[in-house]
């Protein structure tokens, strides 16, 4: 059975990134890709140098084509189903044939390393009309979309304690805000004045959906339980992330401490190196602020990390 180098776990922005990398540095790797990255509903990408409005299947694909160049990159559509860890290598010396991946298919895969790049799930309110319209007309990042719903009616669903940020950063896209709070709001004395100074409504009322056209960009309004509706062109939800995948547990990773988007991320280093030797991970699993840019970053971070151990791993072994 071929030793590879570097097993990539998912082929999205920071898997490929990653590949890309590693096959610069004429690095044997494998990308197993499942086609499930999150923001394939998305229109475009926001605010990608050299890329922005890219719709992101066209990115990947791009991304694939260029791999192609490189004879040390294979790029297959598949899952990997299990991994585990076959040896004791030391922290920092990733070691030959540390890890052993099984593929939907059944083929078994073997690698000196393994890059987890699978990605978070995005879990969002469950609302009527929300899922229908998940990464367009409703999204979760203002950065990435704002641009698109610019002076709409904006509202911000969220009954965390950073609604009225949120809300506040809706405001550099229109001058017609509310928070919407689902209910009955716990907002302190200054939010409320900060809110109100920023011409921002805060309206109270439990919500139960959205309306608008079959067009998932046409949103028209947030429905109310009480019957009534408020005009809304784009609507900015409170989300949170959880592993699309079990391979962070079937390694028995450590955790990083919970933030506000995930209780799910991986604890990382600025290389990508997990708490397992070998086991290296980037983008979204990271429970990092998601982007597409800075998922290219750590990919790219963490190849560089896995060149560099296997170069020093080589080395001691010479």
């Amino acid at each position: 059975m071929e030793l590879l180098d570097s097993l990539v776990v998912g082929g999205g922005a920071a898997g490929l990134s990653a590949a890309l990398v590693l096959g610069r540095a004429r690095r044997s790797t494998l990308v197993v890709d499942a086609r499930q990255q999150s923001n394939l509903s998305a229109h475009g990408i926001g605010g990608l140098l050299g890329h922005d409005g890219r719709p992101p299947a066209e990115l990947y694909e791009l991304g694939r084509a260029e791999l192609d160049r490189y004879p040390s990159i294979e790029v297959r559509t598949a899952t990997v189903t299990t991994i585990n860890r076959l040896d004791d290598t030391t922290a920092g010396d990733p070691g030959d044939g540390s890890f052993e991946a099984t593929l939907d298919d059944g083929t078994t895969i073997r690698s000196r390393t393994v890059l987890l790049s699978t990605g978070m799930t995005y879990r969002y309110p469950d609302k009527d009309g929300v899922a229908e319209r998940w990464g367009r007309s409703v999204f979760h990042c203002p950065f990435c979309h704002g641009w698109e719903v610019r002076d709409r009616p904006l509202a911000a669903l969220d009954p965390t304690p950073f609604g009225p940020m949120r809300a506040q950063l809706l405001s550099s896209w229109s001058d017609d805000v509310t928070l919407l709070t689902d209910g009955p709001a716990a907002l302190s004395d200054d939010d409320r004045r900060t809110l109100a100074d920023r011409g921002i409504a805060v309206d109270e009322r439990p919500v139960t959906g959205v309306r608008g056209g079959k067009d998932p960009d046409d949103l028209r309004a947030v429905r109310f339980d009480d019957g009534g509706e408020r005009p809304c062109g784009g609507l900015l939800v409170a989300t949170t992330l959880a592993q699309r995948t079990d391979l962070a547990s079937q390694l028995d990773l450590a955790l990083a401490p919970p933030n506000p988007l995930t209780d799910q991320g991986l604890q990382l280093d600025p290389m990508g190196h997990t708490s397992v030797p070998g086991a290296y991970a980037a983008g979204d699993a990271s429970g990092a602020m998601p982007s597409v840019a800075n998922s290219i970053a750590s990919g790219a971070a963490a190849a560089a990390g896995i060149v560099h151990d296997l170069t020093i791993s080589a080395t001691r072994q010479g």
